[in-house]
């Protein structure tokens, strides 16, 4: 008899689409999340999800609290104006952040905000105010930075919403400062590059205003011990990127960066 072809026949399966869907919203809610937790939204997040997102009973979105991490639910009713939603399953536990403050002259409108979402999606633990000499903007609207917080931790990812604390006059900010936490301070007028300075967890950032620190400034911080004078390059920068060019630094060195990256190579190679 003659050798038989064999052929296998396999039916195409369709893949299982992923759930829940990459588009699904994402929000903080300032109310304790849990198995069966049925939290209700009204204001501008119903808005939102009502009105914008079209959202109905049975859509998803992702939840978190800055207490308990990340948690799917579902809209289990909508009114014109509220929702009540049912939260189904944890997806992720609340993220612990790299131990880096970010000390900060408030600088104008649009980029304060920059400032402010940029450090946040970046990683930082907490945001100082710090009130200089010839800082422009002595008053923060702590609710609209708050607000800014928590869109970027809901565009991010983030599942801990960094700290926002009160503005603080530079003197008194030194004064006050912990042992055992390394201030880097962006000095324009020169500094070691942050690979020669001994500066991981716990440590934190200090950047000027649009002016930069005054000679008076520069002396008082250079003689406190926690201070390291860094470098951030040949060239002159703007206030706000001084302060993110100086936290990818430290992140990259130091930070969470590299975790993450084992953890997706990881992930990936499960996966496969």
């Amino acid at each position: 008899m003659g050798a038989r072809a064999s052929f296998c026949y396999r039916s195409a399966m369709p893949a299982t689409p992923a759930w829940p869907p990459a588009s699904t919203p994402r929000l903080f809610v300032d109310q304790p999340l849990g198995p069966d937790a049925a939290p209700t939204l009204d204001g501008a997040a119903a808005h939102y999800l009502l009105n914008v997102m079209r959202m109905k009973p049975g859509d998803p979105l992702l939840l978190f609290d800055d207490r308990s991490g990340e948690w799917l639910a579902t809209v289990a009713d909508a009114s014109k104006r509220a929702l009540t939603l049912r939260v189904e399953r944890q997806t992720r536990d609340r993220e612990t952040v790299p131990d880096l403050w970010l000390c900060f002259a408030p600088v104008k409108k649009a980029r304060l905000d920059w400032i402010i979402e940029k450090a946040t999606e970046l990683g930082v633990r907490r945001l100082q105010p710090v009130i200089t000499e010839r800082t422009i903007v002595e008053r923060v609207k702590r609710e609209r930075l708050e607000a800014q917080i928590v869109e970027a931790c809901e565009q991010c990812g983030r599942t801990a919403l960094p700290e926002l604390a009160d503005p603080v006059k530079l003197p008194a900010l030194l004064a006050d400062w912990p042992a055992g936490r390394a201030l880097l301070f962006a000095d324009e007028a020169g500094g070691a590059p942050l690979a020669r300075l001994d500066a991981p967890a716990p440590a934190a950032i200090l950047t000027g205003p649009e002016g930069g620190f005054t000679t008076r400034e520069r002396e008082l911080l250079l003689q406190a011990p926690a201070v390291r004078r860094m470098t951030l390059g040949p060239r002159i920068l703007r206030a706000e990127t001084a302060a993110i060019a100086a936290m990818a630094a430290w992140m990259a060195a130091h930070g969470d960066w590299r975790a993450a990256g084992e953890g997706a190579d990881a992930g990936a190679a499960d996966i496969i």
